[in-house]
């Protein structure tokens, strides 16, 4: 894929999660999805994207399996896979990741390990978006359900909480990655972010805020219905279904 306009193009994969909340007993990016780790699934991934010149792995600290997982993959050209120790928080990892990248590196698209099944036109649709001029973008999907805003009640014995206001959907959309960046604005906007209060951190979410912070435009590029999160064991049951299904491994885009 041409991606015109980006000198050089990173995937940072953030997979240091501990995973508790799966149950494994083990780091999530280790977990099996079908036959293989979930991390196994999100290399392979974006190295069929074919966008990027090198891939920086953010691994839980001190764990050798990852390691030597990544050392182990294929990859095609100069395209080389580099790994780095995680911090405790995602933007501790992302931090350790950029500072691996190499010197030339332009732009950077980051992606989260436990979206291990998100097809590669969504790579696509967000690295042609940063090559067409934009500074972040983000892949999305409209929102289908209703969404309510609420507060705390004041009638505690009724229900804990009632409801504020309703958003009009339209306009609501939830969010997924990667998220594709031209590199030099995302570094000013993570040292911005340097100074962040424990409030103000644990508010930041995902990269996109910090740049938006900055005041820069976020664009937004269609994401996918099999780019979900493996968070739970829910999680879990639903993208084995989609590996074990009729389209496997050609998930149903949208």
């Amino acid at each position: 894929m041409e991606t015109e306009g980006i000198t050089k193009l990173a995937v940072i994969i953030v997979a240091a999660g501990s995973g508790e909340r799966l149950g494994f007993g083990m780091a999530k990016a280790k977990v099996p999805v079908g036959s293989d780790p979930m991390l196994l699934h999100t290399l392979r991934t974006a190295l069929s994207a074919k966008i990027a010149a090198q891939i920086c792995v953010a691994l839980p600290a001190g764990d050798t399996d990852l390691r030597a997982l990544c050392e182990s993959v294929d990859t095609d050209g100069d395209l080389k896979i580099t790994t780095v120790d995680g911090g405790t928080t995602r933007a501790e990892s992302v931090r350790a990741a950029l500072a691996a990248l190499d010197a030339d590196v332009t732009a950077v698209l980051i992606q989260d390990a436990a979206r291990p099944l998100t097809p590669v036109e969504v790579y696509h649709r967000v690295a042609q978006t940063l090559a067409a001029g934009a500074l972040a973008v983000i892949p999305a999907l409209p929102v289908t359900d209703t969404v309510k805003l609420v507060e705390g009640s004041t009638s505690a014995g009724i229900a804990p909480e009632k409801v504020l206001l309703t958003p009009d959907r339209a306009v609501l959309r939830s969010v997924q990655t990667p998220q594709g960046f031209d590199l030099p604005t995302l570094r000013r906007a993570y040292d911005a972010a340097a100074g962040f209060n424990a409030e103000q951190r644990a508010a930041v979410t995902d990269d996109a805020m910090l740049v938006e912070a900055a005041g820069v435009d976020v664009y937004v590029v269609m994401g996918s219905a099999s780019s979900l999160k493996i968070t739970g064991p829910w999680d879990l049951l639903l993208a084995e279904a989609l590996l074990a299904g009729p389209l496997a491994p050609r998930w149903v885009e949208g």
